[in-house]
């Protein structure tokens, strides 16, 4: 007889899920699969899909390796660059050891430069962003998209069909819908779950290698939560509802939103890249041009490194109208400099347009400064 786990057993197996999928990509390995590193949200995995290839997020959110990396690297850079470097060149990172080709892309001028680095080790592939979202770059975006795919055939000796694609785009969107759905929980008031649990789960769904299964498992969480908030409905109780907006957040920047929960708080939304943008806009499975399609969906991602930024404010207000947010904790990274310098937008536009309290936070991946965040995350609770 199957046993029942509790909700809380369930959450902590995806915060396990980075760790505990390393067998799994020994096992993709192992049947003859394609493993393929990413490290950004701007990558089309429709493509590798589409040829039957796994995808994982090789992101390294630790400072276990950064002595390492500092070796090369400058110690003023991003700690996230850093440290996935460091992971990647310790051969520590199991993902980064099983996979055939790194897709990089040019989000960031640390990260291309790191890149280069990289290739001393591990093929690369480089896909060019371009810095505006207007018509011109979307025709290069889309010219990015094609020849992405024509490296995954020359590279793997493959045929990558328009009908592969489109199944590709089809399992992705069913995908994207369930954990839509799923963070779509948080519109209620008091919330059926804490956020640091819902991050637990979209993140760590994050490395399930067969997406259909993802798919599953998410629909699956989101049924229990139901279940468990109608036989609860106060297990929570009414809390400020906070937004966490900014840089990627994973592994030690979790403490950001930890610390808003054990301080009275409840993160009701991640406007990041480890949250909902990753899911955020389907691909339109109605246009006959699959590459069309990919790209417009792609290109509309919200990152600091476009200029302007139209669609993360665009994104972040739509998060902060469905799910009534009283604040938004913007989290960035020490020497992540495109989105320090955009807090001060996205200051005037929580303040100004939306009159919502606003707390800019910038943080490494040390615990040395916990004590200074929970003191200004306090205040700022308290001032709600």
């Amino acid at each position: 007889m199957e046993i029942r786990k509790e909700l809380p057993e369930i959450f902590e197996e995806f915060a396990d899920a980075r760790k505990t999928q390393f067998l799994a990509a020994k096992e993709v390995k192992d049947k003859g699969m394609p493993l393929i590193g990413t490290y950004c949200t701007y990558v089309p995995v429709e493509l590798p899909m589409a040829m039957n290839a796994a995808t994982v997020g090789l992101c390294s959110m630790s400072d276990e390796t950064l002595t390492l990396a500092e070796q090369d690297l400058p110690q003023s850079l991003c700690p996230l660059i850093k440290s996935s470097y460091g992971f990647a060149k310790a051969d520590k990172c199991p993902y980064f050891y099983f996979s055939d080709l790194i897709v990089a892309e040019t989000t960031c001028d640390g990260k291309k430069k790191m890149y280069e680095l990289m290739e001393e080790f591990k093929p690369v592939y480089i896909m060019q962003l371009p810095n505006r979202q207007d018509e011109d770059g979307f025709v290069l975006w889309k010219n990015e998209v094609v020849r992405f795919k024509e490296k995954l055939e020359d590279f793997f000796d493959v045929e990558i069909t328009e009908d592969a694609i489109r199944n590709a785009i089809r399992v992705r969107n069913r995908e994207r819908q369930a954990a839509m759905e799923l963070l779509g929980l948080m519109r209620d008031d008091p919330v059926p779950m804490l956020g640091y649990d819902l991050f637990k789960v979209v993140y760590g769904a994050g490395f399930t290698f067969d997406r259909e299964l993802a798919t599953e498992q998410l629909r699956a969480v989101k049924q229990r939560i139901l279940e468990e908030a109608q036989a609860s409905k106060e297990r929570i109780g009414k809390r400020p509802r906070i937004i966490v907006s900014g840089c990627p957040m994973g592994g030690a920047t979790e403490k950001v939103a930890r610390i808003i929960e054990d301080n009275g708080g409840v993160v009701v939304g991640y406007e990041n890249c480890t949250g909902l943008k990753n899911y955020h806009r389907m691909v339109d499975e109605s246009n006959p041009d699959v590459y069309e399609a990919l790209a417009e969906r792609y290109f509309k991602i919200g990152c600091s490194v476009m200029s302007p930024d139209t669609y993360r404010i665009q994104l972040l207000g739509e998060l902060i109208d469905d799910l009534r947010a009283d604040a938004v904790v913007d989290m960035t990274l020490q020497g992540c400099h495109t989105y320090n310098v955009e807090t001060y937008v996205i200051e005037k536009f929580v303040t100004g347009e939306r009159g919502l309290a606003y707390l800019h936070v910038e943080t490494d991946y040390s615990t040395t400064d916990e004590g200074q965040l929970t003191t200004r995350i306090q205040a700022l609770l308290e001032m709600l």
